[in-house]
């Protein structure tokens, strides 16, 4: 059951970006800053966690989800550290995520050719 809810809660994100494409002429960059965006205010209205129960990795590996731990880092940082969490919870909360993509960037541009246009 919990494949089919995360299965669910991420096809929905995914269909409200392919909406914002076929939809708008906003560029896929601006709706992935959007996302990012969402997923901080969605936790700061306290409607994102009750998605993340449900949905589980459908709702954290988007890009809302991305935008979810980044705030969730500062709430924490801020109430153990005070200020100074403000500008350290984000990235502690998300270095794991920040990491894997640095090393599988640098893994992929190894293995692979670049091709001209």
């Amino acid at each position: 059951m919990n494949y089919l809810q995360a299965f669910i809660t991420g096809g929905i994100l995914c269909a409200i970006g392919q909406f914002l494409i076929d939809k708008t002429k906003l560029t896929p960059a601006r709706i992935l800053v959007t996302y990012v965006v969402a997923g901080v205010f969605l936790h700061l209205f306290g409607i994102y966690q009750p998605i993340v129960d449900w949905g589980g990795a459908g709702a954290t590996v988007p890009l809302t989800g991305f935008g979810y731990s980044l705030a969730k880092g500062v709430e924490k940082a801020v109430a153990e550290q005070g200020f100074i969490g403000i500008f350290t919870g984000g990235l502690t909360a998300t270095a794991g995520g920040i990491a894997a993509v640095i090393l599988f960037a640098v893994v992929a541009s190894i293995l692979t050719k670049p091709k001209e246009k």
